[in-house]
């Protein structure tokens, strides 16, 4: 056995081993098969949307392989623009993948089904799909042209990525299978992103030159987010950025630029995501320094770490050189001094009128340490040698940095182990301490309720509680607080067990489908809680356009009053002064139809300066999404500030103020409205007011949007009774009452929402569908009171559980004294228990125009 310090001088050379790195990835070299022929990728990593049967299921679809019927084929035929179809695999990590390659299904000329075509999708993350497209901006691959031959493509530009799909595509209706494989390599950098300003042009006396990131993965609106593109694609630019380049594409097109022009503070600041924590040692930057054509690298970088919630005090500030001889790119090598972080943001300050970046690159010894490990487990097999014919692909044994001292690996696993062992033990004795407070929590606390006299004591110590929902950062499903809720056991004399819950849900399981949180994307927004629920899938088709909205100058809009704040930003009231000038073409403001108007009223929604990643993050998704959203009766975003801090979009505000509000303040029609010299409102104008309203929420469900807070505190009112649905409620003081939390779990307004969404966190259309009954009730009472205002917020949630059991005991609200029979039949329908058995809104919005014909007319 070693002796210790044998053993710490043997880890010393091996950390000084694992710090040597490349500069760069090369995609001429990174074309290692990673697994599928090989067997390294498990069957469990390999998935389908369907499978024509048992034997030709996904884990068939490796390349060359013959097993089960000889290939992944999916259960329908394959129709003309229907890319509902795809073989997905997993590679447990990020890659650098360069190539891939196809095979038709010919089990031994038994079979004859193959992929003409295909496209692939890729994700970093598991959530957030991206179409590849090429150089060019085609998305589609032509692939094989029989069942058995191996067609092999390259793919300029090489991605990288975790997850990758294969999207069969055809022409004509036709059976297709497929058999694939992945060639690359580890992405040793751990990026996953980086953000940026968007690159801009250089007009020259005998060219332009285009400077833009036209590869980038993520949304380019003025700046680039979320995305990975040109500045880590391995291939540098060359030495005069104004020739041809070999992809037969524009001068220029290897390089990122940014003219000083265009930043008073003097530096482009770019922001680097990893994967995890890391301890950087350096950073290479291919710059272009043409100074003939006034480009430089650049003078000073300085660059912030940030490991947790907080952006590191003390930056690390690099001066390289000026070179003022030698025109020639080159790599300049920026010590980040062994800082830990899981996100670097660097200011990059002009040497000279522009600045030209190329390529970016990272190492840290985190990243070459994972990168050993994996590959020591990953590829220590020897695969079978490429078939006869086969193009040239690198295979595992061909790579050095594949080879690894037999020792020292040994030493590392067992450390490895070691520690491992001791982080189990960890978490196990945290779990069994967190099980043990739990239960004295819940013996601590009661559900005290009475049907008859709730007492004031009980409503203090209830699970439940009133709240400034400015206090509350997160509105999520309450998906376990049917385990606080012994009443809704079947035999309500008993507390609910375990089986109970599990019950519970499989009974739930009748209602409507709807989208498990992993396929849902949230928008959270500025005032700390979701608004809309979105379908990834939109969400994907939606963000990868550009956002068709113009950036207004922040001195035209005159601030009136603050709306609301949350834990992210704020909602002004504010005035705009030439609105319509920035409005994209077909957009007209209401009020600019009078030519003395020249300002409108607008509502600003501001993103806090010292707001973390996510929420920014959200507030860009949250701007390309309300870009594409375009009903009448929905609010339009109008225009948005992002060129500086803080970030802000512009929505449009109806005059009159929210429905709640505004309703408040009129009568229904009669003798007592007459007596006291009231305004009144009639039915059929309160039914073209709900018209509206359902006609914008069938606009939204046709999106699969999930709105979550429909009520008339949402919905803004302008001239003649116009109403657009907005989102604006839950950051008002005026409105804090009608929210309450969760202990330490979520902020919702219980009285809006269906029972699955209270007891189950199920948020569908279909409860969408019960919340617009519930506005359909207030704007019916005027809004003078709050749905069952006679009930304690433990009431409403007992009732909740009257809805689930199903036993007739269940309170619906009261007929409305305007309301007709009829209307209120809508009403229940609405409150059905079973979520499949609720009216769609395209149903709900025709019974409101037959009910109103003079709706109908004006609608």
């Amino acid at each position: 056995m070693k002796p210790w310090w044998d053993v710490g001088v043997s880890l010393l050379v091996l950390m000084s081993w694992l710090g040597r790195v490349t500069p760069q990835v090369n995609p001429s070299v990174c074309r290692y098969p990673l697994g599928m022929s090989g067997g390294q990728i498990e069957d469990e990593d390999i998935s389908a949307s369907s499978q024509w049967s048992e034997s030709t299921a996904a884990r068939y679809g490796r390349l060359d392989f013959e097993e089960g019927d000889g290939a992944w084929c999916p259960e329908i035929t394959v129709e003309p623009d229907n890319l509902k179809e795809f073989l997905q695999i997993d590679l447990r990590s990020l890659h650098f993948i360069t190539l891939v390659g196809t095979q038709g299904r010919h089990a031994g000329g038994m079979g004859n089904e193959f992929a003409q075509m295909y496209k692939i999708k890729y994700s970093r993350d598991g959530s957030r799909w991206i179409s590849w497209r090429n150089r060019q901006g085609k998305q589609v691959i032509e692939g094989n042209r029989n069942a058995y031959d191996i067609v092999l493509k390259d793919l300029e530009p090489p991605i990288v990525a975790r997850f990758v799909r294969f999207m069969p595509v055809t022409d004509h209706s036709m059976n297709v299978c497929m058999r694939v494989e992945l060639y690359g390599c580890r992405w040793l950098d751990g990026l996953v992103s980086y953000n940026a300003p968007a690159g801009q042009q250089m007009n020259l006396p005998e060219q332009t030159v285009y400077l833009n990131d036209s590869v980038y993965d993520g949304a380019v609106i003025y700046s680039m987010t979320e995305g990975l593109g040109q500045l880590t694609d391995g291939v540098c630019g060359l030495d005069d950025f104004t020739e041809g380049h070999v992809y037969n594409v524009w001068p220029g097109y290897d390089y990122v630029g940014w003219s000083n022009q265009s930043f008073p503070d003097g530096y482009v600041e770019i922001m680097f995501e990893f994967d995890r924590i890391r301890n950087f040692t350096t950073m290479m930057v291919h710059c272009n320094n043409m100074f003939t054509r006034n480009v430089k690298a650049f003078r000073r970088v300085v660059c912030y770490f940030r490991s947790e919630a907080d952006w590191e005090a003390t930056p690390l500030s690099f001066s390289p050189a000026v070179d003022d001889t030698d025109p020639s790119a080159r790599f300049v090598t920026v010590h980040l001094a062994n800082h830990m972080a899981g996100a670097i943001k660097c200011h990059f300050y002009f040497a000279d009128a522009w600045l030209l970046f190329s390529e970016i690159t990272f190492q840290s010894d985190m990243a070459m340490y994972n990168t050993t490990m994996y590959n020591t487990t990953m590829y220590n097999t020897t695969p079978a040698p490429p078939k006869a014919g086969l193009p040239p692909v690198l295979q595992p044994e061909d790579d050095p940095t594949h080879k690894v001292d037999d020792s020292t690996t040994r030493i590392l696993i067992g450390c490895l182990v070691a520690i491992i062992f001791i982080l189990v033990a960890i978490i196990i004795v945290i779990i069994l301490w967190r099980q043990v407070w739990q239960k004295m929590l819940e013996k601590s606390e009661t559900f005290a309720y009475s049907h008859n006299q709730p007492s004031r004591s009980n409503e203090q110590e209830s699970t439940y509680e009133h709240i400034f929902p400015l206090q509350a950062p997160h509105y999520q499903e309450p998906s376990t607080i049917i385990c606080k809720l012994p009443h809704l056991a079947p035999n309500s004399q008993q507390p609910a067990s375990s089986s109970t819950v599990a019950s519970t849900t499989a009974a739930a399981q009748d209602g409507a489908p709807h989208y498990a949180e992993a396929n849902v994307v949230n928008l959270q927004g500025v005032t700390g809680g979701n608004t809309y629920a979105i379908p990834a899938l939109t969400m994907d088709l939606l963000s990868g356009k550009d956002v068709a909205v113009e950036e207004f100058p922040r001195k035209l809009l005159t601030f009136k009053e603050k709306l609301g704040e949350g834990q992210f930003g704020e909602v002004h009231l504010c005035e705009a002064e030439g609105m319509q000038e920035f409005l994209s073409e077909g957009v007209q403001l209401q009020e600019e139809e009078e030519e003395e108007k020249e300002c409108v009223l607008v509502a600003v929604k501001m993103l806090r300066c010292d707001a973390n990643r996510n929420a920014r993050n959200d507030f860009l998704k949250e701007i390309k999404i309300m870009s594409r959203l375009k009903d009448p009766n929905i609010i339009r975003l109008l225009a948005v500030c992002i060129y500086s801090e803080p970030l802000c979009m512009i929505t449009e505000y109806m005059e009159n103020g929210d429905l709640n509000q505004f309703l408040s303040r009129y009568e229904p029609e009669g003798q007592l409205a007459l007596l006291s010299k009231a305004p009144t409102v009639s039915f059929s104008k309160l039914c073209h007011m709900a018209a509206q309203i359902a006609s914008g929420m069938k606009y939204l469900s046709s999106l699969n949007f999930v709105h979550r807070d429909l009520a008339t505190r949402n919905c803004l009112v302008g001239d003649n009774f116009t109403i657009k649905i907005a989102d604006f409620g839950m950051s008002r003081n005026l409105y804090s009452g009608d929210y309450y939390r969760i202990r330490g779990r979520a902020v919702l307004p219980i009285r809006w929402m269906s029972w699955e969404s209270i007891l189950l966190g199920k948020f569908t259309t279909a409860s969408d569908v019960w919340a617009f009954a519930v506005t359909l009730w207030e704007i019916l009472t005027f809004c003078k009171e709050q749905p069952y205002a006679q009930l304690t917020d433990e009431q409403v949630i007992e009732n909740t559980g009257e809805f689930f059991r199903d036993q007739k005991r269940q309170i619906y609200l009261p007929q409305p004294g305007p309301c007709s029979d009829s209307l209120y039949k809508v009403m229940l329908g609405c409150w059905r228990r079973n979520a499949k058995e609720r009216p769609s809104f395209q149903e709900i919005h025709a019974a409101l125009l037959d009910l109103q014909p003079e709706a109908a007319v004006t609608t």
